[in-house]
């Protein structure tokens, strides 16, 4: 089994890089994940550790609107280590801090994993978003209302 998931510590960028690179099949969300620390917008990177090594991933950034908010991606694990509900679990950890420091993340993705780890479509809003409203859900937020515009960091539109 892994160990409990912990924030990110120096020196393990070169195996994250890694792990995104395996997870998503190329670059991309390693490439995401270098803009987002250069631009100053990375609010924070998670691991989830097993024998000196790391085998699951988030990067939470601020986004630029609503002010405080967060945006969760990527999320990745090792493709060797999934299916067994670890992405799941720090997920729902994610979601759980969340909540308990009433902070507000959103996350474009798959609805029913996201759903299923406590994220809640956005429904009954206004919402502005320069991707896919059906794919956009939050946690933490408490009950929306009126209009939110998401407005995501300079990195996510390279």
């Amino acid at each position: 089994m892994p160990e409990f998931v912990r924030e990110m510590r120096r020196g393990e960028e070169e195996a994250v890089d890694g792990l995104l690179r395996r997870a998503f099949g190329g670059a991309d969300e390693a490439q995401l994940v270098l803009a987002l620390r250069k631009s100053g917008a990375m609010a924070g990177e998670m691991v989830l550790p097993f024998e000196g090594g790391v085998v699951g991933y988030y990067a939470l950034s601020a986004m630029k609107g609503p002010k405080g908010w967060l945006c969760l991606a990527p999320v990745a694990i090792d493709p060797d280590w999934q299916g067994r509900g670890h992405g799941r679990r720090m997920v729902k950890q994610l979601v759980a801090w969340a909540e308990a420091s009433k902070s507000s993340i959103c996350v474009l993705g798959d609805v029913d994993f996201y759903k299923n780890c406590g994220f809640s479509p956005v429904t009954d809003v206004e919402l502005t978003t320069p991707y896919s409203a059906d794919h956009t859900l939050v946690a933490g937020t408490g009950p929306l209302k009126g209009a939110v515009a998401l407005e995501y960091p300079k990195a996510f539109g390279s």
